[in-house]
Parts: structure tokens; sequence; C-alpha cells
């Protein structure tokens, strides 16, 4: 089993910033790829961002490309999510996720989740 706990989230200006991060305990060595999911009030899980265990080029969706940046400390076990020029639509809970195999975008492909941290952007 693994254990994810974000933390982070909170309420910001348009325009502002906030760094989300996640940190995993458990059984940590099957992990490969990180990944941020968000979620608004009535929409679905909607992918925002993952990273493999190697680095290399990360994942984002195309809402977020070039605002949010996502990172990862292996020897940490944490991944984090540096958002910045913030808007209201970012609104969400964001959801951090891990899985075995390499990064994908769908929800169903990963096996552990955390709680979720609240992000609101106000106008």
């Amino acid at each position: 089993q693994v254990q994810l706990v974000e933390s982070g989230g909170g309420l910001v200006q348009a325009g502002g910033s906030l760094r989300l991060s996640c940190a995993a305990s458990g059984r940590t060595f099957s992990i490969n790829a990180m990944a941020w999911f968000r979620q608004a009030p009535g929409k679905e899980r909607d992918f925002v961002a993952a990273i493999n265990s190697s680095g290399g080029r990360p994942y984002y969706a195309d809402l977020v490309k070039g605002r949010f940046t996502i990172s990862r400390d292996n020897a940490k076990n944490t991944v984090y999510l540096q958002m910045d020029s913030l808007k209201p639509e970012d609104t969400a809970v964001y959801y951090c996720a891990v899985r075995g195999g390499y990064a994908t975008s769908s929800i169903y492909d990963y096996a552990y989740w955390g709680q979720g941290t609240q992000v609101t952007v106000s106008s």
C-alpha cells in the first residue's frame, strides 16, 4: 500500500501562485509515475500533470501548460505542483496520484490517491 498526503492548497487571488506538495509513504519503491488531477464541483476529475521517476519530460494538460510546473524529489518521495498565473477556472480540489507504470493522463491507470486539497482562486 501507498499513502499520499497533499498540502499547500488555499485561497488566492487571480494572477497569484500556489505550490502544492504530495508526500508518499508506505511501499514507495513501487512508485514510478506521480501525477496531479483536479475536480471542480459538478465536474469530472481531470488530468493536470504527471512526471516519471526518471525525470524526463513532464506531461501537462493543455489548460495549464506554461502556467503550472510539476517536479519531484525522489529522495523525499514527494511531488510538487507550482501553479502560477492562477485563474478562477483553476478552482478545484487537487488530487495527487501514483502508479507503478509510466505516466498517463487517465484516472483509471492510477492505483493510489490522496485525499485532495482545495484550491480556490478569486476573481
